[in-house]
């Protein structure tokens, strides 16, 4: 008998340690402030190493800590136009973040919308930043909306031969007009052009996706605004 019980306290433990994680998990999708990272291969963590560890979500995560439950759905090549080659209200990253019934949703995309194929002009992608805007502060968590101006564009500046075609002024412009955007319509705006027109050192890869310490100084500007605004 004692050995049949000592053999059922080990199942019994063996049994909580499987399930501990899966519990501890749950408990904090239940009780956790939800934040949603909305964005392109910028917030998903392109040219990281360890980018599960070190993208902008992830240290935003360590930043906010564990009240907070931060996932990322960052799509590489994705853009807020519907109208672009690849819309991010067609990627199932776009669903699943509305799926995650988020009380926070960052916004940054607008970087794949400078492509001359993409781009054209300011009206077609105010009209789409609305309505995508619109559509997460309908989900049944009614989040607080904060969007993000995308990151300065270096290809030119650091002379780099990129496949990309991103077009610097267009980044500006689209950053000029987000802050316009949050301006009118009461929503906070997290300034990262501002953040990183100043360093190019971050965008040494390929002068579009910022390294380690870019997404480090992305994510300290967006924990600093998510905190004036929670307090």
């Amino acid at each position: 008998m004692k050995t049949k019980r000592k053999r059922s306290i080990l199942l019994l433990m063996i049994l909580l340690m499987i399930l501990s994680p899966v519990l501890l998990t749950r408990l904090q999708e239940a009780f956790s402030i939800r934040v949603a990272c909305v964005g392109d291969s910028i917030t998903y963590g392109v040219k990281i190493q360890d980018k599960f560890l070190h993208s902008y979500p992830a240290q935003l995560q360590q930043l906010l800590g564990g009240h907070y439950l931060v996932k990322n759905f960052g799509a590489s090549g994705y853009a807020l136009q519907k109208n672009a080659n690849f819309p991010y209200w067609d990627h199932p990253n776009f669903q699943e973040s509305c799926d995650f019934q988020p009380d926070i949703v960052l916004i940054m995309l607008g970087t794949n919308d400078t492509k001359p194929y993409n781009w054209t002009g300011v009206d077609p992608f105010l009209s789409d930043l609305e309505d995508m805007v619109t559509h997460y502060q309908t989900l049944d968590s009614h989040p607080e909306i904060y969007l993000m101006t995308p990151a300065t564009v270096f290809t030119s500046q650091l002379k780099l031969n990129t496949p990309y075609k991103m077009q610097e002024d267009i980044a500006d412009i689209i950053s000029q007009e987000i802050l316009s955007f949050g301006e009118e319509h009461q929503i906070p705006v997290i300034d990262i052009h501002e953040t990183t027109r100043t360093h190019p050192e971050y965008f040494l890869l390929d002068g579009i996706h910022p390294d380690r310490a870019g997404a480090e100084a992305i994510a300290r500007n967006a924990f600093s605004v998510i905190r004036k605004y929670s307090n």
